[in-house]
């Protein structure tokens, strides 16, 4: 079933991309969906299999892949909980994504292609979350980078979707290098990259005598020190892939693929590998309180400036991306804090309503002929109705609306605010900065969500009269994806808040290290979240449920009640407004700082010491020299006799007088 399950998108890919000329982009299409709605299928098999009984996690062997003096690695499947929540997410959104595409790119000539990568995406996500060793997971982290690049520029003619794709791969092999270097390091210090052996390692390792036991950059390092630096390698890695505080620069310009890439990256593959890594390298984590409260630090910086600048974009589809920034800082903070359950719970149901969410966007963008404003929407409730329904299930799940200390609500209420809860009863150093950032963006994020939906369904129709002419709502194959997710982002989060985070049973609280996870993720012995955030005051429960309805009453008062309100705060508070508009100049700090400054570098090196020095100096200035030499030898070569019997005449000179001096020694 699992050699399925990872497989099927493999076939998949290589059918539509080698035969998709035969096969006509139909063919493709239906092929390469129907192997991921199997996969999909069977995964919540495997889910429902393993993850709700006494199954122990378990290794199933593939081949092996290569030797190398000690280090000897296969190709194998780490199965356990955490890896098969990571499989539900990953193949049903993908499966989701494939059918709607069918409808989405209808009119595209080069379906073949797309349906080609979006599996080859989804396999390289499947290889990551199988991985059960280090290097079979960088593969996939390397195989998911190179799907992205292919899929954000997939519209390669398009100069805004090239540059895109560059900057996705670039910003991300930033972070590569520090994961791989993480690698290296752990393979240095237990000698070996399984995860089996790591784990079962660790403890005896951080342990140590206090001696060094590992060189790093020149330092030597003791235990505490190595797994310090190591976690925060790893980490760095995850900062790229998860569009991390610094690292995030890339993910609002992946905007630029196709809606469909824009849902699988941000609700399923990419981003969420980040998350994916620190959670299943949770045993060293939980030896390095530096490196979580590191972790706890940047989650929550993340929160809360993506929150900041999605409070003034105006692309649909940037608010929305901008949204997914600052949710998977909701989750770096609960890794930070070793709530791991409440971590993976949250990236489980925000999956659902993130997909729902840019599929969504996708159906207004595809109703409007492409416009991606929303300055230029309005008014368009009525016209497509099931789409601004679904628009506002994934709203109300992602700014949590629910009912604090019930079981009523959406899915983005239950995991949110566990996550809200757990860093409040934290003792890490950073828990309180955490928590009052995740509040914050609470706040910010119903407020912009809200935005959206009264910016883009509500009030006059801003578009031009031929385009309200030619609206039309989604056929069906884009909209059945939309129900389906829209019941997990309404359902997710009541049905499986008791696995993902624990509950009381006669008194006694039954957590996910004992119970649904299985040694999946580690907590250490300190950690008392899972017992206490339970039973957090009643001012905690009840801050993100009034910061959501506080920024949905701000949202409705300056966008329904008074729109001439966000000009008139624009124009007075221009700085900030630009500020955000301009997502903190952090584009620009980076091209002043970095990207001219190579630049720079690169067109000098190019001028002066390739042009000039090397070429100037090498074969081009050996061969300029040969050609001047041969011009003037050339002119000798005048065709008239006295000149060359003139010649003649000088050299038989010069050889007597030669003779006769030579003789006279």
């Amino acid at each position: 079933m699992y050699h399925a399950i990872v497989f099927l998108p493999l076939i998949g890919f290589l059918t539509a991309g080698l035969f998709g000329r035969s096969l006509g982009a139909k063919g493709a299409e239906y092929i390469t969906t129907g192997f991921l709605i199997i996969a999909a299928i069977l995964s919540w098999v495997a889910f429902a299999t393993h993850a709700f009984s006494d199954a122990e996690p378990f290794t199933i062997q593939v081949m092996h892949w290569f030797s190398s003096g000690n280090l000897d690695v296969n190709w194998a499947f780490r199965i356990d909980t955490l890896t098969v929540v990571m499989l539900v997410v990953v193949n049903t959104v993908s499966s989701l994504v494939h059918v709607y595409s069918i409808g989405y790119m209808h009119h595209d000539p080069h379906r073949s292609r797309f349906f080609a990568y979006l599996s080859l995406f989804t396999f390289a996500m499947l290889m990551l979350v199988t991985s059960d060793n280090l290097l079979q997971m960088f593969f996939g982290w390397e195989g998911v980078g190179l799907a992205s690049y292919l899929l954000i520029g997939f519209w390669y003619k398009k100069p805004s979707a090239n540059a895109a794709a560059m900057k996705a791969f670039i910003v991300n092999r930033v972070g590569d290098f520090g994961f791989a270097l993480g690698i290296f390091g752990i393979y240095v210090l237990f000698d070996s990259v399984e995860f089996s052996t790591i784990f079962a390692n660790v403890s005896s390792v951080a342990e140590g005598n206090g001696e060094p036991i590992m060189s790093l950059f020149g330092y030597e390092l003791d235990s505490g020190g190595a797994l310090t630096a190591l976690c925060l390698l790893l980490f760095m890695g995850a900062m790229g892939k998860s569009a991390q505080f610094l690292l995030h620069t890339w993910l609002p310009d992946a905007m630029e693929g196709p809606t469909p890439v824009s849902a699988l990256i941000h609700a399923a593959t990419m981003v969420t590998a980040g998350v994916f890594l620190v959670a299943r390298m949770s045993p060293l984590f939980e030896h390095s309180q530096t490196a979580l409260t590191f972790v706890t630090f940047i989650g929550a910086t993340t929160a809360f400036f993506a929150a900041t600048v999605g409070l003034v974009q105006n692309d649909i589809k940037r608010v929305i991306a901008y949204s997914t920034c600052s949710q998977l800082g909701y989750m770096f903070v609960a890794l930070g804090v070793g709530a791991y359950g409440a971590a993976i719970f949250h990236l489980f149901t925000h999956a659902f309503f993130k997909a729902l969410l840019f599929l969504g966007a996708g159906s207004v963008i595809h109703a409007v002929s492409d416009e991606q404003d929303m300055r230029k929407m309005g008014g368009l409730r009525k016209h497509i109705p099931k789409t601004y329904w679904m628009m506002i299930i994934g709203t109300v799940a992602l700014t949590g609306l629910g009912i604090p200390g019930t079981i009523i609500g959406t899915a983005g209420f239950f995991s949110k605010d566990a996550i809200i809860e757990s860093v409040y009863v934290a003792q890490n150093a950073m828990s309180g900065y955490g928590f009052a950032m995740l509040v914050i963006a609470a706040l910010f994020t119903s407020f912009y969500s809200w935005r959206l939906i009264f910016m883009t369904f509500h009030g006059k129709p801003r578009a031009s009269a031929d385009v309200m002419n030619h609206i039309h709502e989604s056929p069906n194959v884009m909209l059945i994806p939309l129900y389906i997710l829209a019941a997990g982002a309404l359902l997710a989060g009541v049905l499986f808040m008791g696995a993902f985070t624990g509950h009381e049973v006669g008194g006694h609280h039954e957590s996910w290290y004992n119970g649904f996870w299985r040694e999946a993720l580690v907590a250490g012995p300190d950690n008392h979240i899972l017992a206490e955030f339970h039973h957090v005051p009643l001012w905690v429960k009840l801050s993100p449920f009034v910061m959501m309805v506080t920024g949905f009453l701000t949202a409705y008062w300056m966008y329904i009640k008074n729109p001439s309100i966000p000009k008139e705060l624009a124009r007075q508070h221009s700085a900030l407004y630009q500020f955000l508009l301009n997502k903190w100049y952090f584009d620009e700090i980076y091209d002043f700082l970095i990207v001219n400054p190579l630049k720079w570098l690169g067109r000098f090196l190019w001028k002066k010491g390739d042009g000039w020095l090397i070429d100037g100096f090498g074969p081009d200035g050996i061969s300029a020299r040969v050609l001047d030499i041969t011009n003037r030898v050339v002119k000798l070569q005048s065709g008239y006799v006295y000149h060359y019997a003139f010649a003649m005449l000088i050299g038989v000179a010069a050889l007597i007088t030669w003779t006769m001096f030579g003789g006279a020694h």
